[in-house]
């Protein structure tokens, strides 16, 4: 409607009369569950978002808030008022027409707390310096960066609020990812144990990798204990290379299996990637986004994640 684009537009509230009732409608950005907090302790009827995510609902619901998003999908009872719809299936949002896979990359880096030159970015992605300057001019231009003086001491570049940062580059990277995957079944009873496990016998045949999602978040800021699958990724781009590296080392691939192999999203998740534990990281920027795409407890392990590694 015309007042839920003025919403998105102007980040205000406004009065909806519907079925002869004014309600209070509240806009929430992208909808994650961090987008609503501040508004489940006020007097709305209604909060409108790109798109609710699990946890984002379980919270209006338990205040007892209505919710809309832009898929079609909403939960709202207030009085004789009974709104109950499922949406389209959703399919990520197209990435900023500046935000490329090599923007991406250094965002990671930097996130990471590079230092905001191209000569360090460059060191720690791999990509080259062309593109290490042509992202960090982007970066600036959008706002992010930030240079206390334009020229000489105190001109170099940082980051103008990590928070921000971070958000633009979730919404980001969860559109560059790559849609191939392959499910790999696996008899583990320790997760962690069977990422070890097979994490070596691709080191012994010289096969890059690193864990992601709840089995990293596992290792890096512990919130979610019983942990069954896992997401790795590989240094494979395609379905028949993905199938390879599995039966590489005796992994058959099955419908619905508990490991899933995705090929890496960026050059600097490949790079960057940490181990712990015997156990290969992707960076936890990477981590974090894809807590956010396994429900309601993914999102409150992916907050935890954050609050985390900020602190460190």
């Amino acid at each position: 409607s015309a007042e839920l684009q003025m919403l998105a537009e102007y980040g205000s509230t406004v009065d909806v009369k519907v079925a002869g009732r004014r309600l209070r409608v509240a806009w929430a950005g992208e909808g994650w569950r961090r987008d609503i907090d501040a508004l489940t302790d006020t007097k709305l009827d209604v909060v409108a978002a790109r798109r609710m995510s699990p946890g984002a609902r379980a919270a209006l619901d338990h205040a007892g808030i209505g919710w809309v998003d832009e898929l079609g999908n909403a939960e709202i009872v207030i009085g004789s008022i009974l709104i109950s719809r499922t949406g389209h299936n959703e399919t990520p949002p197209p990435p900023g027409p500046r935000w490329t896979p090599a923007v991406a990359a250094v965002t990671e880096a930097l996130l990471l707390d590079t230092p905001a030159t191209v000569a360090a970015t460059q060191a720690a992605t791999g990509l080259s310096v062309g593109s290490c300057t042509n992202a960090l001019r982007t970066l600036t231009e959008l706002g992010y960066l930030h240079a206390d003086v334009a020229r000489g001491r105190g001109s170099a570049r940082h980051i103008h609020d990590p928070d921000t940062l971070l958000a633009a580059y979730a919404g980001t990277a969860r559109a560059l990812a790559p849609v191939e995957r392959v499910t790999v079944g696996v008899t583990w009873r320790d997760t962690l144990a069977g990422i070890r496990d097979i994490g070596r016998r691709w080191d012994d045949v010289g096969i890059n990798w690193a864990t992601t999602g709840t089995a990293a978040a596992a290792l890096i800021a512990p919130l979610i204990t019983n942990v069954t699958t896992a997401v790795i990724y590989i240094d494979a781009t395609t379905i028949p290379a993905l199938h390879e590296t599995a039966t590489r080392i005796g992994l058959k691939p099955i419908t619905g299996g508990r490991l899933t192999l995705r090929p890496f999203p960026t050059i600097s998740v490949a790079r960057m990637a940490e181990t712990v534990e015997g156990v290969r990281l992707a960076p936890w920027p990477r981590v974090y986004v894809d807590l956010r795409e396994t429900g309601v407890r993914g999102e409150e392990a992916a907050d935890h994640l954050r609050e985390v590694c900020r602190a460190r």
